[in-house]
Formats: C-alpha cells, sequence, structure tokens
C-alpha cells in the first residue's frame, strides 16, 4: 500500500475526518429512501441559508452529473452552450454533454481559461434563424481549469450580459469553495447576487467521498430537475450518504478551513519554486493549483518526491494541485529535492 502523498489533484486526498465520522454516525438503523430522510432536509436548509432562500439544491454522485443536469436543465436540443476551450465540460467530460444533454458546445480560446464579453458578442446572436443553434447558456469555472479567478464584478459582468441576451449563466463549481476563500468573500456574493442562475457546487475535491450538488438559484430552471435527475441515474435511494457529507462539509465552515489549506500550501509552494529561475510560472497562483514550465532534470527529481501530471509535454508544462491534507512540512520535503 502506497501512502505517499501526491501533487496529483485533490481528487486524489483522503476523505476528510470529519466527513468521514459523520458518515459512521450516519450508518446506524434506517431512513427514509430517495432523499425523505432527516439528513438530506438539514443539509438543504444549510445550502439555502448559504445561497438563498429562493435556492433548490439536488444532491447528484459526482461532478459531471452536476455540470451536465445543469447544462440540461436550461437547453433544448437546438441549443448551444458557450464555454472556453479549457472548460472540463469541453476536455474532460467525453462527449456527456453531446450525448446525455443533446447540445452543442461552443468552446473559445482563451489563454487564462477565462472568457471575455468581447468574445461572447461575437457568438451569441443567431444570424441565421433557424438554421443555426441557439446558444442560451453561457457556462464557466470557477476557479478556471488553469486555476484563474474570476472577480466578483467579472461574474456580475458575464451574468448581465447572459440575461441581456435571453441566456443564463452556469458556473462550473468543481473548486467553488478555494475561489470564495481566495476572494474573502462568501457564497451569496459571489453567487447569489452575482445573478448566476445555476452552480455545480463540488464537494469531492473539498473533502466528501462522493457527492456533488446542483445549486439552482433562477426559479425558471427548478420545475423538471428532479424529473432530469432520475432520468440520469443520479437520484441515490440512501441519498443520507450523501446528504451527511454536505452537512458536516458546510456546518461550522469546514469548508471554508479546508479551501484555506489547500490555497495556502499553493501559495507557499509558488513562493518556494519561485526561487528556481530555471522554473517559469505559466498562470497567475491564485487557488490550490500551480502551472509551471519545469526542466526535465528538475522535474524527474520533483517527481521522485511526490506525483504530478504533465499537462502540455510539448511545453514541458506541468501541473501541481495541493489538497485539504497537504501541510508544511510536505511542500519543504518536495522542494528540498531541488535543493539538495
Amino acid at each position: 500500500m502506497n501512502n505517499t502523498k501526491s501533487f496529483a489533484s485533490d481528487n486524489w486526498a483522503p476523505v476528510c475526518p470529519q466527513v468521514m465520522e459523520a458518515l459512521i454516525k450516519a450508518n446506524k438503523g434506517h431512513a427514509d429512501a430517495y432523499g425523505n430522510d432527516h439528513y438530506t432536509e438539514k443539509a438543504l436548509k444549510i445550502v439555502k441559508q448559504l445561497f438563498g432562500e429562493k435556492t433548490k439544491a439536488y444532491f447528484v454522485y459526482n461532478g459531471t452529473a452536476a455540470n451536465i443536469l445543469s447544462l440540461a436543465a436550461g437547453t433544448q436540443s437546438f441549443n448551444a452552450v458557450i464555454c472556453s476551450e479549457h472548460a472540463h465540460i469541453n476536455v474532460d467530460e467525453c462527449g456527456a454533454p453531446e450525448k446525455f444533454a443533446s447540445i452543442k458546445l461552443i468552446d473559445l480560446p482563451t489563454d487564462d481559461g477565462k472568457l471575455r464579453i468581447a468574445q461572447l458578442e461575437e457568438v451569441i446572436s443567431v444570424l441565421r434563424y433557424p438554421h443555426q443553434v441557439v446558444p442560451n447558456i453561457i457556462s464557466i469555472s470557477q476557479p478556471t481549469e488553469l486555476g484563474t479567478l474570476y472577480s466578483v464584478d467579472e461574474i456580475k459582468n458575464l451574468a448581465e450580459f447572459a440575461h441581456q441576451h435571453n441566456a443564463y449563466l452556469h458556473i462550473d463549481g468543481a473548486r467553488i469553495a478555494n475561489a470564495v476563500v481566495a476572494l474573502h468573500s462568501d457564497f451569496k456574493t459571489m453567487i447569489t447576487k452575482a445573478g448566476v442562475d445555476i452552480l455545480s457546487f463540488g464537494g469531492t475535491k473539498n473533502g466528501l467521498m462522493f457527492g456533488e450538488a446542483v445549486v439552482i438559484l433562477n426559479p425558471l430552471l427548478q420545475q423538471n430537475f428532479p424529473l432530469l435527475r432520475k432520468q440520469a441515474m443520479q437520484l441515490a435511494s440512501k441519498m443520507r450518504y450523501i446528504s451527511v457529507q454536505f452537512i458536516a462539509l458546510l456546518e461550522n465552515d469546514l469548508w471554508r478551513r479546508n479551501a484555506q489549506q489547500a490555497n495556502d500550501m499553493a501559495f507557499l509552494l509558488a513562493k518556494r519554486l519561485s526561487k528556481f529561475p530555471q522554473i517559469k510560472f505559466t498562470q497567475i497562483v491564485e487557488t490550490n493549483g500551480l502551472w509551471l514550465i519545469i526542466p526535465d532534470d528538475m522535474a524527474e527529481k520533483l517527481l521522485k518526491q511526490s506525483f504530478f501530471h504533465s499537462w502540455n509535454p510539448q511545453k514541458k508544462e506541468y501541473r501541481i494541485m495541493t489538497s485539504f491534507d497537504t501541510t508544511e512540512k510536505e511542500v519543504e520535503r518536495f522542494v528540498a529535492a531541488l535543493e539538495e
């Protein structure tokens, strides 16, 4: 058994101890199935407190389901979703948006993973109706797949732009907790008040064993969602095991502490690695991910300490991720490989 911690992904981290304890405590006796249990009721109340009373949330198993169901809630087969070329829905969902939501993706080039309104203006309008697909969702990731952040004002502007063009704004928030912490914000400010219509709210990368949530802010997207979730095979019969994890994560700001630790360790690692002029950062470090060009000999030394992924082999670019359980000692040990 390999107990060595890696810098590959926060998906590689174990379950947060408080979440595991909550799972064990919930594993006693019987509870109503399909989300009719008191754990789910409590979890949904907490989500409302964080996002607002008009919010409705639905728990699903994984991030792909959260994203695809979010898109399906606001589209029909003649619609399109505008996203970054780096978007998870475009690169890492194995064609699930096309297969299960029956939509076209319009992916736009961007060096930092962020969409700009100037780009959107070129593709949002339908010039050849009824021959052309109708874009009606703008999907962004916060933070992006390159670790960069949209400011709250940028999100507001994107939401206003989407609504002006009869479209919705979706956020892939697989690491939304890291973004909220990094911007010293909160969920109501960054999501609800900013005008976001629907959010894929990530839990797994912040310490859960499994489980994500679709948080729906726009009432127009809420009506048929229970049916969509069932059709998509995401209605868990033993829902309490997802819900109790969210209770543990969201109560007492555990989500914030976990995200802060991951971010802090990424900042520390960036500070240490910036001392080596041979290493070039390709993206600004804003959350818990680093994108760097590392010479072969240095990469070899680091990989002997802890595994991390190659991002662009042609450029010798790598991605290094920290997690809620990354410690300062592990960061120092990792960098020490270059100092020996």
